[in-house]
């Protein structure tokens, strides 16, 4: 069958009432303007290095931003003046209502950038660092072997080829599947996706063995969640239910494993971003949290610099403890025999796949069009089945995979 065929078999899903469809559509297009990722991502990530070295690492370097071209207020009385009460089913006036709030939350973020109360907008909407996440963090950083060293062998030309076949091969499986790329020399991360929308830091390097990993994560989770979210009668499932960012980061950890290699060194860079985060919440500087991830624990000055940077953002932000509590989380549920695909049906939190289910019954949610490619390896269950008992101080592979054949 062609993938024209099998896309027009796949069940469709049934349209929302009519109250909640319009709620639903304000706020996914609110979403799309609250681009907080992006008002929140210093500009020239190797400027802010040279300057903060060129102190001898003890002055925080001023971070600049692009601002966001949205009416933060008008937005807000938008928010306000949804009649969510008027939304039924139970289930859906819940997501929806949750979604609403979130959405708040984001504008209060972007609002108190640089502002003294950063720190209190970021913990509500990411939630604070919780001590036992705090303690498996410090375990991962004393325990956990870097692996063997890795040469950045592979550069912009390496990765945007590797991004073009892994979009064609979903393609194939979906005529529908889309993604733009577009290559930045002024992002924060060296690959990223934002509301549809893959970057790729046109300066990046980064050894061969990660470029299929890192694309999996990416494009196997972000993309193709949202990609399945698009099939949904509720477009949340597109842009991102409340609270869908350690289910999101988590899976596309997990994805990592899955594609055969998470190095320690990247299980550690996962655990220092928690004890960044904490420090940047109690308030500490650039500095103290360089030297605390360089000098106790052992980071290279670059993953220390761009932890610390990120952590840094805004004044202080907590989101990146969300990476190593979604892998948490996720094995938990693993463990427990939940159900791989059910993931991947958009972007949603694990706490709300009760409510998701019961939209399931009613028609609203659909099973997922797309599984990643990961998901169609020949030894792909083994390796879902050793991650069910796998504990996250022991998620990580020695060694790279071989290199295939030509």
């Amino acid at each position: 069958m062609s993938a024209d065929a099998i896309a027009m078999a796949r069940p469709r899903a049934r349209a929302l009432p009519p109250v909640a469809a319009q709620i639903d559509a304000t706020l996914a297009r609110m979403d799309a303007q609250l681009d907080w990722l992006i008002a929140l991502s210093p500009l020239d990530g190797e400027a802010l290095w040279r300057q903060f070295d060129a102190t001898g690492r003890m002055v925080e370097p001023q971070l600049r931003y692009v601002d966001l071209e949205t009416d933060l207020a008008a937005a807000r009385r938008t928010l306000d003046a949804l009649p969510i009460g008027e939304v039924a089913p139970p289930a859906l006036q819940a997501l929806l209502a949750e979604k609403q709030r979130e959405l708040s939350r984001m504008i209060d973020l972007v609002q108190a950038r640089d502002q003294p109360d950063f720190i209190a907008a970021s913990i509500a909407l990411f939630g604070a660092v919780e001590s036992d996440l705090l303690d498996l963090a410090r375990r991962i950083l004393a325990d956990v072997p870097a692996g063997e060293p890795l040469v950045a062998d592979a550069g912009i030309d390496d990765v945007r080829a590797a991004v073009e076949s892994e979009i064609d091969w979903y393609r194939a499986q979906a005529p529908d599947f889309h993604i733009e790329v577009v290559v930045d020399t002024d992002i924060s991360s060296m690959l990223m996706v934002s509301h549809g929308t893959f970057y790729i830091d046109g300066n990046i390097r980064l050894p061969h063995a990660r470029v299929d990993p890192l694309i999996q994560h990416e494009i196997g989770t972000h993309v193709v969640t949202r990609h399945n979210g698009q099939q949904q009668a509720l477009r949340q499932l597109q842009v991102g239910l409340a609270q869908y960012d350690p289910t999101q980061e988590g899976l596309g950890v997990l994805a990592e494993f899955l594609a055969g290699y998470l190095p320690g060194e990247r299980l550690r860079v996962l655990a220092a971003r928690v004890v960044a985060a904490a420090m940047a919440a109690n308030g500490e500087g650039l500095p103290a949290i360089f030297d605390r991830l360089h000098t106790h624990h052992a980071l290279p000055t670059d993953d220390a610099f761009d932890v610390a940077l990120r952590a840094r953002r805004g004044g202080g932000l907590t989101k990146d403890a969300v990476y190593l509590r979604g892998v948490r989380d996720l094995l938990a549920y693993l463990a427990a025999d939940g159900e791989f695909d059910a993931l991947f049906l958009g972007k949603f939190a694990l706490s709300q796949l009760e409510l998701l289910e019961s939209l399931v019954d009613d028609g609203w949610v659909v099973p997922p069009a797309l599984l990643p490619r990961y998901a169609a390896a020949d030894d792909f269950s083994a390796r879902l089945d050793a991650c069910r008992r796998t504990p996250v101080e022991c998620l990580h592979q020695t060694h790279r995979p071989p290199e295939p054949t030509p």
